[in-house]
């Protein structure tokens, strides 16, 4: 069982990721809901939409609640990778259709803008994970988290722990490597004696 001191780590580096890096923003009132589509591999041009994916959505969500957010990945990897933003309109006073589920199955395509609504498309494909987020956020005006001091002092010591955690692992690697040639050298060495033995 993984000690409670590790999992308490574990935990504090899972939330202060999470609260700041990439995608950490709180987005405007007016955005409605958010849906990307993107191909399940990294093949044809998919890999910097499925980093988005992985590495700024969670922190959207987190911070944007309650904002719909759709995910639709498709088998088609010639197929479009597209980043579609829902503006409702300041003196809109009609409640947005609800979103479908998100599909790894391109079940969920997005739907197209309700009554009082508009919205911005951003094309992901063959563009790298850094350059959708800093066009999402120069297009939906969002304000980017800025992490606090003690926030900064955290990710400092996660980071630490990180390094001091791998150069460990190398150790122990290395010890028990030491550890199975000397084994295998002193079987060797009883193998060798035990047939010199029955030659005599």
């Amino acid at each position: 069982m993984v000690g409670v001191i590790h999992r308490l780590h574990r935990l504090q580096a899972r939330l202060v990721t999470i609260r700041n890096g990439p995608g950490a923003a709180v987005l405007p009132k007016d955005i409605s809901r958010i849906h990307l589509e993107f191909a399940a591999k990294i093949d044809g041009g998919h890999m910097g939409p499925k980093k988005f994916w992985r590495e700024a959505l969670p922190r959207l969500k987190y911070w944007n609640p309650a904002v719909p957010m759709i995910v639709n990945r498709t088998t088609n990897q010639e197929g479009p990778a597209t980043l579609t933003v829902y503006f409702r309109d300041a003196a809109s006073t009609t409640e947005p259709p609800p979103m479908p589920s998100s599909s790894f199955s391109g079940h969920s395509k997005a739907p197209p803008p309700a009554e009082g609504e508009r919205t911005v498309k951003i094309d992901m494909k063959n563009r790298r994970s850094e350059a959708i987020l800093l066009e999402f956020m120069t297009n939906t005006k969002a304000q980017q988290i800025i992490p606090t001091p003690q926030e900064e002092a955290q990710m400092r010591d996660i980071l630490e722990l990180k390094e001091r955690g791998e150069i460990d692992r190398e150790r122990v690697r290395k010890d028990l490597e030491a550890e199975r040639k000397e084994k295998a050298m002193i079987a060797q060495a009883m193998s060798e004696a035990a047939a010199m033995k029955a030659a005599q």
